[in-house]
């Protein structure tokens, strides 16, 4: 099967949050099953191409119209690893992708709905034709409506369009105007039926069109599936609904490999994740916690270790995140923080609250993106706090499992499906790995940190189970591999 992935992020390389490691999970974990895999991806100017292999020119010059402009491409192949990659380049004025940053551009929409555009014309002038062409988010979902409704009569065959939604917040509702600078005619697409958004009927929806277009949907957890047919739909809960029979919630993997206490080479000691010798385990912890305290001039002693690894947005319920870390040292534990801030109000916020703790020695903050430290991190702590108003899959809290550090979550999307409390006596002893809330409160939040600290100093036996369930659980994107392969081939016409 000839496998192709749209996307924006790819890890660790171009990445923003947990689209990046998807794309690169999944389509590693697809090439592992023997498929043929390849990555479409804009060529941002912050690329490491020393890390690329095999780079080269597939196609000099690729071009459309748009805006009754010729628009000037460079298509480059390469390997990132065991990924296959085609890389977008545009030749225009406007440096779509050398910026230096992926989001957060004044021109999103224009950037990657050209890349998405680009895409599709390098997929029908190579004469391409991918059993399956898998979008992720309203970045790329332009492509669906763009394939029925004009490249599918030039020439271009596709066996199965998936659609992929990791947040859908964020949707892409844009001006007709916008689209017709790509060299498209969209006046036809302004239907209820089509690219119209429900509450903005003036305005076409890039991520409608993804969902009324595709073949199959996807969400990144199966309760994510439910939500988005209710509230967490953000206006699109009607088309979804419509749409149920093709929608299949399939729970995110994480990179083993990477993310392995036993191999990783950013900690200072690695430790078995067998569960057979937990005190072990507790002694590699307390090695990795020395080197981390010394690192981030924290005191050294022997208080239990709360951290949260997270984009300080609104979604990831910065209230809770703030009474958390408060309420730990209260009690007297210490509390790392490593949270980007991509949002002005959260990022005055947090920063007001790193003046306010500056001289305390049993908290830090750490505001920039650090792969090293996050690792050490999670090989460190004892808990990881995880308090979303709503998540569609969530990473952390696997990541956090792999190192047997126990999550603290609300019970919402992939979290639900992913943690479940010690404490839960109507559910299996070996499924329980972690503490869960329900409401999105701060009173909610207190009781499981309390309950950390108890276990933590009194019940060894609670938190050892907690520790060996979370390593026992297969984490790998091996899981979700079988079932996507197992959807893109219902898809595919006989």
């Amino acid at each position: 099967m000839y496998i192709v992935h749209l996307t924006t992020e790819l890890a660790p390389i171009a990445k923003v949050g947990g689209l990046g490691d998807v794309a690169a999970g999944l389509s590693k974990a697809l090439k592992e099953e023997g498929e043929k895999v390849e990555v479409i991806l804009p060529f941002y100017d912050h690329i490491p191409q020393e890390k690329l292999s095999n780079l080269k020119v597939d196609m000099e010059e690729l071009i459309f119209y748009g805006d009754k402009m010729p628009c000037k491409n460079t298509i480059w192949s390469a390997e990132y690893g065991e990924n296959s990659l085609l890389l977008i380049e545009p030749h225009n004025d406007s440096r779509y992708f050398k910026r230096g940053v992926i989001y957060g551009e004044e021109d999103d929409l224009l950037r990657f709905t050209y890349y998405t555009k680009t895409a599709m014309e390098y997929l029908l002038k190579r004469e391409k034709h991918p059993d399956i062409l898998h979008l992720h988010d309203w970045l790329t979902t332009l492509a669906a409506p763009l394939y029925f409704e004009m490249y599918q009569s030039q020439g271009l065959k596709i066996g199965g369009l998936i659609t992929t939604i990791h947040n859908m917040k964020y949707q892409g509702i844009c001006s007709q105007e916008k689209l017709d600078r790509m060299g498209l005619s969209t006046q036809h697409l302004l239907k209820q039926n089509k690219l119209q958004d429900p509450s903005k009927p003036e305005k076409l929806n890039l991520l409608k069109g993804g969902l009324v277009y595709s073949d199959f949907l996807t969400t990144v957890s199966p309760t994510y599936s439910k939500e988005i047919q209710g509230k967490e739909g953000f206006g699109l809960e009607c088309v979804l609904k419509q749409r149920k029979k093709k929608l299949k919630g399939i729970l995110n993997g994480i990179d083993t490999s990477y993310w392995n206490p036993e191999t990783d080479p950013l900690i200072e000691k690695n430790y078995p994740t067998d569960g057979k010798d937990l005190n072990e385990v507790e002694k590699a912890k307390l090695k990795n916690r020395k080197l981390l305290y010394s690192k981030l001039k924290m005191a050294d002693d022997s208080a239990i270790l709360f951290t949260c690894i997270s984009r300080l947005v609104q979604q990831k319920g910065l209230e809770m995140i703030q009474f958390g870390l408060e309420y730990v040292l209260e009690k007297g534990g210490k509390f790392i923080l490593l949270g980007s801030t991509p949002e002005p109000n959260s990022k005055a916020k947090f920063h007001a609250l790193a003046k306010k703790y500056r001289s305390n020695p049993h908290v830090h903050f750490h505001f920039l993106f650090d792969e090293k430290l996050a690792h050490l991190t999670y090989a460190a702590a004892d808990c990881i706090l995880v308090p979303s108003l709503f998540e569609p899959c969530g990473l952390t809290q696997m990541i956090a499992l792999r190192y047997g550090t126990i999550p603290i979550v609300r019970t919402v999307g992939g979290l639900k499906d992913t943690v479940f409390d010690i404490d839960h006596d109507e559910l299996p002893v070996e499924k329980r790995n972690g503490y869960t809330f329900d409401l999105p409160s701060v009173d909610s939040l207190r009781w499981p940190i309390d309950r950390a600290f108890e276990h933590h100093k009194n019940d060894k036996k609670k938190w050892h189970t907690m520790q060996r369930n979370g390593f026992a659980r297969n984490w790998s994107w091996k899981v979700s591999a079988k079932e996507y392969l197992k959807l893109y081939r219902s898809m595919i016409p006989v």
